[in-house]
């Protein structure tokens, strides 16, 4: 890459969609296209160059957000893969946390599916501009204007066709593009490097000339220039269409769409160009804002060289043993070997090296810029989050918000050489993955993994085995329960004890009060400096939740419940910080003793889909696990059957659903929330 390179001409995208509508296979296209393969590689024979861990090899689908860098024109493209498994949304939301611009890959056949419905609601909380590539229109039950019709209805957005198929199935062979008024074919033998631009066929003409209009309508009504040129009936020139259809997309106005079969080699390089021509470089985006860490003011972070540093770690991958950190670099520049500071830890911290990523091979830069997505090797203690600025102008950038785990299991090392490497691995895949949660459980000594689904899981448990020879028995998966009180309750304590010779003393009165579910945890203070000093107030939060994190039913942790401290005593020279959090701790045990209490369990949001033909049998099914259906939509051969489920109850679902369809049912599932077991 030049070291004069224009940041105007940089994209940082993301590819985004439901498992199997064909990312990966779209990433490879470009990626070969572009120069950076020298041969396609293929999912299906675990070879795509984004799936370059064993287990998404193993398995054909995406598991961790792959990062790679390459030119079209006079663009510098920087993509991001995300996963399509709603157990691995983390990665999806990580990448579009630092993205400018996203193309939401959609099936021809399937339009838009669960889980392309979710990451489409990711991509709006952090209001990432978008593209649709309609891929896959050489299959069976292609239909473009279904896809695109799913889009409206599912997705609330307002798509706007640039592209129309020309054919579908096997008779797809190219596309009309409606900017240009030209059909571009490709050639089959070149494995679609090759294509030819000509005039529209005669069959074509009359359905182009149709979107054509329709296309100047919708980019009207977003343009008052192109709306004069229009309803003057005058000659639209290119470049102002061009710019018109940029403008809008970058402020989310609308959606282009485009199509065609990345299997089959078609519609690639028109959706480059129009990466290029419609996606904002970090220019066309509002500029970071940050906060400073000691006067709380607002600041503003410009996407230029010499300004001040701010760079967000957005994801940390233990690769062979060595911590690797991708970061976003928003604004300023930083050097190998130079000094950065991170606020959070309140350090500097020294890069080794700064590195060019191509998933996972990588080359050495010495300097990366405002702009640009790299590897860091050297940060020890840097994580994901956390913002890297100059000492000289401190600032936390937003931090990034993630679900709480929903299931877990039981592990327990095989032999006693697999007992010393176990806690080691583990800190490692907690370092890399901010949803995976390891506790230990203390009557039984066994470790606990909880995470976001059995697949999350599953893959934790191969990786520990492939990546890092640790042989473990896994327990049957078990649901993370949390407990509330359902009605007030009061409860004091006095702390009188000696301890190593000094005397200790302490008197905390609570109220525990229910609150509405999902409120969590919250602390007020009704006592004034008198009866207990301000000193010692956060000693009796701190005290009162860890207590309520180790839960009293049956241990799991107590949410949605207010904590008053209502009352108070202490003494001169005997009160501490220590007796005030003991005392606390116990006042909470005594109040608890006496408040009605009941267990909360995960409720999933569950989407089957089955051929009608199965559908009394996955009605029963769901209803045997205590499942309410909410509705039923019938959909090209499909019904689509959405339920609410208890997660204990969903346990070997996957086998049970593909067992009573005859392997033609699938389902997706996703946390809704908790409620009462």
């Amino acid at each position: 890459m030049s070291k004069q390179k224009n940041i105007s001409n940089i994209r940082n995208i993301g590819i985004m969609a439901h498992i199997d509508a064909g990312k990966t296979t779209v990433t490879e296209r470009i990626l070969y296209y572009t120069g950076k393969s020298y041969k396609i590689g293929e999912v299906h024979d675990g070879e795509a160059v984004m799936d370059w861990m064993q287990d998404e090899q193993d398995r054909g689908i995406t598991i961790t957000s792959a990062v790679t860098t390459c030119v079209w024109h006079q663009s510098v493209i920087q993509i991001i893969d995300t996963p399509g498994h709603v157990d691995f949304t983390v990665e999806v939301e990580r990448a579009l946390r630092v993205l400018d611009g996203a193309i939401g890959v959609f099936c021809a056949v399937g339009g838009v599916e669960p889980q392309s419905e979710t990451v489409w609601r990711q991509a709006d909380r952090y209001s990432v501009p978008r593209m649709a590539f309609i891929n896959k229109m050489d299959r069976i039950g292609a239909n473009f204007f279904a896809a695109v019709d799913s889009m409206v209805e599912k997705l609330g957005a307002n798509p706007v066709v640039i592209q129309l198929p020309m054919g579908a199935e096997d008779r797809f062979r190219g596309v009309i593009d409606l900017v240009d008024m030209q059909q571009v074919c490709w050639d089959d033998e070149s494995l679609g490097a090759d294509f030819t631009i000509s005039d529209i066929d005669p069959e074509f003409e009359e359905l182009a000339q149709e979107y054509r209009e329709r296309l100047l309508e919708a980019i009207s009504e977003q343009d008052d220039e192109i709306m004069e040129l229009y309803l003057g009936e005058q000659e639209i020139p290119r470049q102002d269409l061009v710019k018109a259809i940029r403008k809008a997309t970058i402020e989310r106005k609308i959606v282009p769409v485009l199509c065609g079969s990345a299997l089959k080699n078609k519609g690639i390089q028109p959706l480059l160009n129009a990466v290029e021509l419609f996606l904002p470089s970090p220019k066309d985006v509002p500029p970071i804002m940050g906060i400073h860490p000691e006067t709380g003011e607002e600041l503003e972070f410009l996407p230029e060289k010499n300004a001040p540093l701010a760079a967000l770690i957005f994801k940390v991958s233990m690769i062979e043993g060595r911590k690797l950190s991708f970061a976003r670099i928003y604004s300023g520049k930083i050097d190998a070997g130079s000094e950065v500071f991170n606020p959070a830890l309140n350090k500097t911290e020294k890069l080794s090296r700064l590195l060019k990523m191509h998933a996972n091979k990588r080359e050495r830069i010495d300097q990366a810029t405002a702009g640009d997505i790299i590897g860091l090797v050297g940060l020890k203690d840097s994580g994901t989050g956390d913002t890297l600025c100059s000492p000289k102008f401190p600032v936390f950038l937003e931090k990034m918000e993630y679900e709480a785990p929903v299931i877990s299991i039981a592990i327990e090392p095989k032999t006693h050489a697999d007992q010393e490497k176990i806690d080691s691995v583990l800190e490692k895949f907690m370092i890399e993955d901010p949803t995976l949660k390891v506790s230990r459980d203390e009557e039984t000594g066994q470790t606990i993994l909880s995470g976001m689904g059995e697949l999350h899981l599953e893959i934790i448990i191969s990786r520990m085995l492939k990546e890092f020879n640790t042989k473990v028995n896994v327990g049957s998966p078990q649901v993370v329960y949390r407990e509330v009180i359902t009605s007030p309750a009061r409860g004091e304590a006095v702390f009188e004890r000696e301890i190593t010779g000094k005397a200790h003393y302490a008197k905390v009165a609570i109220r525990l009060l229910p609150l509405e579910r999902g409120a969590g945890v919250t602390f007020t203070s009704e006592v004034t400096q008198e009866q207990i000093p301000e000193q010692y107030v956060a000693a009796i939060e701190t005290g009162i939740r860890e207590s309520l994190d180790g839960g009293f039913l049956k241990g799991y942790p107590l949410v949605d419940v207010g904590i008053v401290l209502a009352d108070g005593g202490f003494e001169e020279g005997k009160s501490s910080e220590l007796s005030f959090s003991v005392c606390a701790s116990m006042a909470c045990k005594n109040a608890l003793n006496i408040a009605a209490m009941a267990l909360l369990e995960p409720i999933m949001s569950v989407e089957v889909f089955v051929p009608d033909a199965y559908m009394g049998d996955a009605i029963s099914d769901l209803n045997g696990r205590g499942g309410k259906v909410e509705s039923i939509n019938p959909k090209a051969g499909i019904q689509v059957v959405k339920a609410v489920v208890p997660l204990s109850k969903m346990f070997g679902y996957s086998t049970a659903i593909r067992s009573a369809t005859q392997g033609r049912g699938t389902f997706t599932m996703q946390f809704s929330a908790f409620d009462k077991v």
